[in-house]
């Protein structure tokens, strides 16, 4: 459908081109809480009708029982009516409550079940749209949901304090976004290259960027249009080829990752020592063995160097700068500072070729 400005729609039109996490429900657990809610509706009406049945007239001038209350609910539940055929006898009227009545709510099920869940769901997409603009704040967006965007998602994922509804994808692909949003991860229908588009994905409010389109011309516009958006963001975007990477740098990006030569120097070091380009992988992969961590330094820990302790550091952060393990900025260890260092995830296993 024409997008035009996204920002000036109501929630309930952003109902396809922004999607919500949903939990998903069996087909026959589905059915089986309509079956559940119809039955509940009828005892209902039964206990309403019985309560006032002095207000009733039945045709055989006899008074309603609870078995009339229980008839006169059905065949008005089920729209049947009143017609020149009717069950007179007590065993009639109980075939009609136990048999005909749920064949008639099976074939109301059937027949309208699916445009009511379609509405249904709609109204829940559009109360959930509501909700999450009004609260997103913090989050994470990314552009591109390609083998680049998703490991980046995984990278994310893997964090112990990782949300998934706090990650945002953008994407024209729907298939891609379909893949996102079974992650539990909040999808967005449109291209980044447009303003309107990153609003809806409530970019103004994120805490991060990831730009990992296919093209590097698009990269860079996606970075200009973010960060006109998000001046405070910290935006990493990713390019094939590396003279692009100052057209990044001058387009807002904070970081820059140039995917070819990232995995051509792997390809190299594969050649001559295997078995390194195994640890990277293994430092890489979030899930199990060995990765990378930051983690704020402990009071006890103020002072010494960070050589010497348990963890394996590789860098200080201090003031938002990174400083190797080996610099002499990092001989000491102060207030405020993060270390970035090696953790296990897993028992340490041996890494097979």
């Amino acid at each position: 459908m024409p997008l035009g400005s996204l920002t000036d729609r109501p929630d309930h039109e952003l109902v396809g081109v922004l999607r919500m996490p949903e939990l998903t429900v069996s087909p026959l657990r589905s059915i089986v809480k309509r079956i559940i809610g119809a039955l509940l509706a009828l005892l209902a009406t039964v206990i309403i009708v019985y309560v006032d049945r002095d207000g009733y007239r039945d045709a055989n001038g006899d008074g309603l029982s609870l078995l009339d209350s229980l008839y006169y609910a059905t065949v008005s539940l089920s729209t049947t009516g009143y017609g020149d055929i009717a069950p007179a006898t007590s065993s009639a009227r109980l075939v009609n409550v136990l048999v005909i009545t749920p064949l008639r709510v099976l074939f109301l099920i059937v027949l309208v079940g699916t445009t009511l869940e379609v509405l249904t769901e709609r109204s829940r997409q559009a109360f959930k749209i509501q909700k999450w603009r009004t609260k997103v704040r913090d989050h994470t967006v990314v552009v591109g949901f390609g083998t680049k965007g998703r490991s980046a998602v995984n990278a994310l994922l893997g964090d112990e304090n990782a949300v998934p509804g706090q990650i945002v994808v953008v994407d024209t692909d729907q298939q891609a976004l379909d893949a996102a949003s079974a992650l539990g991860l909040v999808a967005v229908h449109g291209s980044a290259t447009r303003s309107d588009v990153l609003r809806v994905a409530a970019v103004q409010h994120a805490r991060a960027v990831v730009v990992a389109p296919n093209r590097d011309d698009t990269a860079v516009l996606v970075t200009l249009t973010a960060r006109e958006l998000a001046p405070k963001a910290h935006i990493v975007a990713s390019v094939r080829e590396a003279e692009n990477v100052h057209l990044l740098k001058q387009s807002g990006a904070d970081q820059v990752v140039v995917s070819s030569e990232t995995a051509g120097r792997l390809l190299g070091m594969a050649t001559s020592t295997p078995l390194v380009v195994d640890i990277m992988e293994d430092l890489l992969t979030p899930e199990s063995g060995l990765a990378i961590a930051e983690r704020p330094v402990e009071p006890s820990e103020e002072g010494g160097s960070p050589r010497h302790l348990s963890d394996l550091v590789l860098g200080l952060v201090r003031d938002g700068v990174l400083y190797r393990v080996d610099a002499p900025q990092a001989d000491a260890i102060e207030p405020g500072d993060k270390l970035l260092y090696v953790k296990k995830v897993t028992q340490a296993e041996k890494i097979e070729r």
